[in-house]
């Protein structure tokens, strides 16, 4: 079974792309299932119900989100309804909608994504480490296979989750830095792994974002408005080859495809 995970989404270039690609890859590269975070997908901040329904429409199974969850003034009402838009899990408790979904693909294989934001270098939220050991272990309805969604800024707090869940679930992602790392990897106990996917976007920009604006905001100390670039549109993720009876990943390849 392959797996494609899709590094966030920024603005109509990301999701331009996410279409042109993910309907490509479904059919010529047999995809079973597909990931995308999904919280820079409006303009670069948050994601909008009309838009999830855009990107699962062309093929996105499922959708995570990080610290922009709450950016657009309808996430609220519709992370309650949409079962496949997921948010941190170590959000407060009393926050809309759910940190984990079980989905099954379209030949029967039932498939877990959770979704946790990191704590070093991002605003108080509660432990990733214990939510997800609580989530692992009292969900009544998890999956074999398990893909996290880990959102945070640190790398080193990315590769410790990565090594506190090697062998119980099938994939960590890192997502967030909007920078593809190179570390894809099948960890020691069998889980398949990497730092972080990358963006899904315009490459020529600062994280997504038109560079004259940021140099500007960095220089003087002025807030600026940053709009989302335009020029050298690309997927990065990652594909990873699971085995379905088990949820075992046997190969994880890292992507980065232009569509310019």
């Amino acid at each position: 079974m392959k797996i494609l995970i899709v590094g966030d989404i920024v603005g109509a270039p990301g999701r331009q792309a996410t279409a042109r690609v993910v309907t490509r890859w479904r059919a010529a590269e047999k995809i079973d299932f597909v990931v995308a975070n999904g919280e820079n997908a409006a303009g670069g901040r948050g994601l909008t119900r009309a838009l999830a329904q855009e990107l699962m429409e062309i093929g996105v199974d499922v959708l995570t989100l990080g610290d922009h969850t709450w950016d657009q003034k309808d996430a609220r009402a519709f992370l309650d309804k949409e079962e496949r838009v997921i948010r941190p899990l170590n959000f407060s408790a009393e926050s809309p909608g759910r940190g984990i979904v079980t989905v099954s693909t379209t030949s029967g294989v039932r498939i877990t994504v959770v979704n946790a934001i990191g704590r070093v270098f991002m605003k108080p939220v509660d432990c990733p480490f214990h939510a997800l050991d609580r989530v692992l272990k009292e969900e009544p309805s998890i999956a074999r296979t398990i893909i996290v969604d880990f959102h945070a800024e640190a790398t080193s707090e990315k590769i410790a989750m990565g090594r506190y869940l090697d062998g119980r679930v099938s994939v960590i992602v890192g997502t967030h830095t909007h920078v593809q790392t190179s570390d894809e990897a099948i960890l020691p106990k069998g889980s398949a792994y990497i730092t972080d996917l990358g963006m899904t976007g315009p490459k020529d920009s600062v994280i997504g974002m038109e560079v004259d604006g940021v140099t500007r905001a960095m220089i003087t100390g002025i807030p600026e408005r940053f709009e989302v670039a335009k020029n050298g549109v690309c997927l990065e993720g990652v594909v990873v080859d699971v085995e379905e009876a088990t949820g075992t990943p046997r190969r994880i390849t890292r992507i980065r495809e232009f569509i310019e």
